[in-house]
């Protein structure tokens, strides 16, 4: 297979696969034949990196062995001469220390030989999805922005006052190394912030590496941040490297932060201190220069009263905090966000909202925030029968109008009534509570989360408003 890359085909992400055997770059065409990939092959390392040097690739598959090359000395060529490339290396004798080698060298992560199919589709797909969000970082921080600014970072869209905030402070974050505290409700784009900072800091050549503390049982996750040893724990049949030693020099994002268990919170809090660790089962005391960004939509500072957080891991996290509105106080910036969304899930068609469609996506009160917005917009395009989008193909759990609640009824006017022409906004704050009340069942704590307030608030606006009989606890 010829080394070069076809020119056709714009959009499509290059793989460079380095083998001494012909046929593991045709197997890898065969593999990808239905991903939006150019495949080409090198069958020596030198090859490899004069291809680079010319053209540069999405994604490396790099062999351990290419005839009397070391792969894993390639391998760091790559990496001196593209700090940012991603390589996968290809190996037929899996050895722990290999597999360590490869690991240290900056490899994004290594397979063994022969391939089982279905998990190496789902490594490539990962590692496509990851160059191609660094690619998107690359250009937000090619376009460097007025002091004090951040660069712009695709999703990142809002001009309301409080966002400005957010982006001038992100842009005054970046430039140090000071560990970042996101916070804000579910859905609204902390990961696009940590993203934006990293894009924006001196580290955005090093490797920026998210993990999300929820979604990873507690048994694992010790194992997927630190690594481990082998025979550390039944299965452990190989030594792992974690996600703080591969992003040694760079930056590391931990979503839901909030979920992480006690016990890792020391660990963690160790690293924040002086940048050490262990690996589960191990007693060798390794180093990593990480900087860290950490969020949740929780309650930090009352978990930390309630003592299921630690108080001094708390204060190293919240250096500098963040606090991002939720997208119900920011409504200037809904409708360039579904625009923004049209635009990018609608592709070559020339979608756009008609005038009820907006005003269905203005007076919504978004309780999943961007997210939620984005995924009505996903919805839109996929069900819309005309050039036109109208409230019908945005979600059939929307208000049809942007006058009306979502029951049906006009609850400008009810809110007119209930006022008597007296304290407009005292009988909208009723409402609301009401609202929030019956909805929870009575349960303060859930009424003050999606109402947006403290509990302790909550409870002086229900004594305000005479409604204490709502409530199911004292």
């Amino acid at each position: 297979m010829s080394p070069k890359f076809k020119t056709t085909g714009s959009g499509r992400q290059r793989v460079l696969v380095i083998d001494d055997d012909k046929d593991v770059a045709y197997s890898f065409q065969r593999v990808l034949s239905e991903e939006p990939v150019q495949v080409a092959g090198c069958t020596s390392g030198e090859e490899g990196l004069k291809q680079l040097r010319k053209q540069p690739a999405d994604l490396v598959l790099l062999d351990v062995r290419i005839g009397e090359e070391n792969g894993l000395e390639i391998l760091r060529q790559i990496r001196q001469e593209h700090p940012r490339q991603l390589v996968i290396v290809m190996t037929a004798h899996g050895t722990a220390q290999t597999a360590i080698e490869a690991m240290k060298h900056g490899a994004f992560d290594y397979v063994l030989k022969p391939f089982d199919v279905p998990e190496l589709l789902a490594l490539l797909r990962r590692a496509l999805q990851t160059a191609a969000s660094m690619e998107e970082l690359t250009a937000a921080s090619a376009g460097k922005k007025a002091e004090g600014d951040a660069g712009p970072v695709p999703g990142l869209i809002g001009t309301s006052a409080s966002m400005q905030k957010i982006y001038k402070l992100v842009g005054q974050v970046a430039r140090s190394d000071a560990s970042v505290l996101l916070v804000g409700e579910s859905g609204t784009g902390k990961e696009l912030i940590a993203r934006a900072i990293y894009a924006n800091s001196p580290r955005a050549a090093r490797p920026y590496v998210a993990i999300n503390c929820a979604a990873i049982p507690d048994t694992l996750l010790e194992s997927e941040l630190f690594g481990h040893e082998r025979g550390a724990f039944t299965g452990a049949l190989t030594q792992r490297i974690g996600k703080f030693e591969r992003a040694d020099g760079g930056t590391i994002f931990l979503d839901e932060i909030g979920d992480m268990p006690l016990a890792l919170q020391a660990k963690l809090l160790r690293i924040l201190q002086n940048g050490e660790f262990q690996r589960l089962g191990g007693d060798q005391t390794l180093r990593t220069r990480v900087r860290v960004i950490a969020a949740t939509n929780k309650d930090l500072a009352a978990m930390v009263k309630e003592k299921t957080f630690r108080e001094d891991l708390f204060y190293r996290l919240n250096v500098v905090m963040i606090q991002l509105p939720p997208l119900r106080e920011r409504g200037e910036d809904i409708l360039p966000l579904a625009d923004y969304f049209l635009q990018r899930e609608g592709k070559d068609r020339r979608l756009r909202f008609s005038a009820s469609a907006k005003k269905v996506l203005q007076f919504n009160r978004w309780p999943g925030n961007v997210r939620e917005l984005e995924n009505a917009v996903q919805r839109a395009v996929v069900c819309a029968t005309s050039d036109t989008i109208e409230p019908g193909d945005l979600s059939s759990d929307l208000p049809s109008s942007g006058g009306t609640s979502a029951e049906g009824g006009d609850w400008w006017s009810e809110l007119k009534t209930k006022a008597h022409g007296q304290d407009l906004l005292g009988a909208a704050e009723k409402m609301l509570v009401e609202k929030a009340l019956q909805e929870s069942g009575g349960n303060v704590q859930k009424a003050a989360d999606v109402l947006g307030v403290t509990r302790a608030a909550l409870r002086t606006r229900v004594q305000r408003h005479g409604l204490l009989k709502k409530l199911n606890q004292p």
